[in-house]
């Protein structure tokens, strides 16, 4: 390519500068799309280790319940549900969208 360019008198600037902005375009997309999903996925996941019997948990169906149970090796919880303590639930770890930790705790 270069070779038919400098034959034909063209010069190999406009290519070299197309080159860099694409390469610049991808920078730029890295740091202000992936970057932030990759930092969110790994703080999603380090919440998800931290889960212990009766963490008060959000789901993303939006109920709030309390784990009573964790099965380390399917990634099952078991979450209990409203007042009367009789509504227990099995869910995947991954459907917890947020973690309270029981105040006493801290």
């Amino acid at each position: 390519m270069l070779s038919i360019l400098a034959a034909e008198g063209g010069s190999t600037t406009p290519a070299l500068g197309m080159i860099i902005s694409l390469v610049a375009m991808f920078a730029i997309m890295y740091f202000f799309m992936l970057r932030p999903q990759q930092k969110e996925q790994k703080k999603k996941a380090a919440m998800l280790s931290e889960l212990a019997v009766g963490d008060t948990v959000l789901t993303t169906s939006g109920f709030y319940g309390t784990i009573i149970d964790l099965s380390e090796e399917d990634d099952t919880i078991i979450v209990e549900f409203g007042n009367n303590k009789n509504c227990r639930i099995p869910m995947q770890k991954a459907a917890v969208m947020a973690v309270e930790k029981p105040e006493d705790a801290v």
